[in-house]
């Protein structure tokens, strides 16, 4: 392990992944609060228009059902139980092989037409999933770079005749089929930043490609950067809100009917290098458990949901009005600093980590962040058994508590830093960032007709 000390079964804190993170955050969703309200959003091009509805194909089987969950059916979300839905569900269509009437095909066929499936590797520093990238190709003849995958951002970057930068990178005088434009792009992630100049080429994956894709060539990056194992970053959110002003990769997909369905689903694995995947255009059945449970998106901006609240143990709960981002290119989960306190307030023996004072390591993280006026960590009882859950369109999703749990303030402590964070002045009060501790419980489905749904993940069977 990297920057940890096990201890029984709880490492030590490794604080410079979340310190970066922390920092990040800020700069990433700057402008979150004008993009929400439709402030300074490119238009809208909708190309999911044409796509039939996708329904997902159900898990217990091979049938395909389209469950729609409400408050009414009982709790199926505790990562540790099976799934109960209260009725039956509708059986809108069969998969059979020629003159069989029997289903025989459980998920999504490999390889079937208009889909693609990228696998991811999880970058894993100590006991913490950092980041998921996988591989893209770029140019003519393709070369292939591994990006993050981020559902938080909406512009694709790779370095491009770059110094310094550690990572591999795109050689453009080596494609015939590369444009630079005269506009510049730049992108900053709090301590890190890369520019460099809007640039069109040829970029793939799999069986499909994207003719004259914008993407930012970046030209210098920041060295902090060169610490990530990714390439560059491919952003998954709506193009509304992309720097560049230009059509996603995966909407361009959509827009030249390259997929078969207008979603793209994500599997997260927990402190596994490899077995992550994302499935563009398509639903991996054999990923997920139980029925997909929707959430409507907000804001056709991030993939933004309505959040109701939080709870413990299934019994106690803190109510908020929020607006989650869902977002795969964030590790932790992100709260604004009040309902962080109501949310931490239910949990004994929890504390403030800014109040506790739990030792001069702890401290220095803290420090390294007032910049941003944030509360940022809370420690909790390392023995802790509370079941951490999140309440969604007025159901309850489970936190796996190893996820929960990031380690140990110090060697000899029994205390630990919880995995929600607050973000404090500076920061929209009713936004919250929902990130990969969750949705490593959670095979994610996102609908570009405007909505995201859940099914629980095979990683918690």
């Amino acid at each position: 392990m990297t920057g940890t000390q096990a201890i029984g079964n709880v490492t030590v804190f490794n604080p410079a992944p979340v310190t970066r993170e922390l920092n990040a955050i800020f700069y990433k969703y700057a402008k979150a609060q004008q993009f929400l309200q439709g402030i300074d959003v490119h238009p809208e091009t909708h190309p999911e228009a044409g796509y039939p509805q996708f329904v997902p194909p159900d898990t217990s089987g091979a049938l395909l059902t389209n469950i729609q969950a409400s408050p009414s059916q009982p709790d199926s979300s505790d990562p540790d139980s099976p799934s109960a839905p209260s009725s039956t569900p509708k059986l809108l269509h069969a998969l059979t092989g020629p003159g069989d009437d029997t289903p025989n095909i459980i998920g999504m066929p490999p390889m079937a037409p208009g889909t693609i499936q990228m696998p991811l590797k999880d970058y894993i520093s100590g006991a913490m999933d950092v980041l998921y990238y996988g591989p893209l190709n770029f140019g003519s003849p393709p070369q292939s770079l591994t990006v993050d995958i981020d559902t938080g951002s909406a512009d694709l970057w790779v370095p491009e005749g770059c110094q310094g930068c550690g990572n591999d990178q795109f050689f453009s005088k080596q494609s015939s089929t590369f444009r630079r434009s005269t506009t510049r792009c730049a992108i900053t992630y709090g301590s890190g930043k890369v520019s460099g100049t809007l640039a069109t080429d040829i970029v793939g994956l799999g069986t499909a490609s994207v003719s004259g894709q914008t993407f930012c060539a970046v030209r210098k990056e920041s060295s902090d950067l060169n610490d990530e194992p990714n390439s560059g970053l491919l952003g998954m959110a709506f193009g509304s809100i992309a720097q560049s002003g230009k059509a996603t990769f995966f909407e361009n997909l959509l827009a030249q009917k390259q997929l078969a369905q207008s979603v793209f689903s994500v599997h997260l694995t927990r402190t596994r290098e490899t077995g992550s995947q994302v499935c563009f255009g398509c639903y991996d059945a054999t990923k997920a458990m139980g029925p997909v449970r929707w959430n409507s998106v907000i804001s056709r901006t991030y993939w933004s949901i309505a959040m109701d609240g939080l709870s413990v143990n299934k019994t106690l709960s803190v109510s908020a009005n929020l607006t989650a981002a869902i977002d795969t290119g964030t590790t932790l989960i992100y709260l604004p600093s009040g309902v962080a306190d109501d949310f931490y307030a239910l949990i004994p023996g929890s504390a403030s980590a800014m109040q506790y004072g739990a030792g001069k390591r702890l401290t220095r993280i803290l420090d390294s962040v007032a910049n941003n006026n944030t509360t940022g960590f809370y420690t909790v009882p390392c023995d802790t058994t509370v079941t951490v859950a999140l309440i969604l369109n007025g159901e309850t999703f489970s936190i796996y508590p190893s996820d929960f749990n990031l380690g140990r303030t110090d060697v000899d402590s029994n205390d630990c830093v919880g995995g929600i964070l607050a973000l404090g002045n500076g920061f929209p009060q009713n936004l919250a960032i929902i990130g990969d501790e969750f949705l490593k419980s959670w095979y994610s489905v996102f609908d570009y007709s405007g909505r995201v749904g859940f099914a629980r993940s095979i990683n918690n069977g």
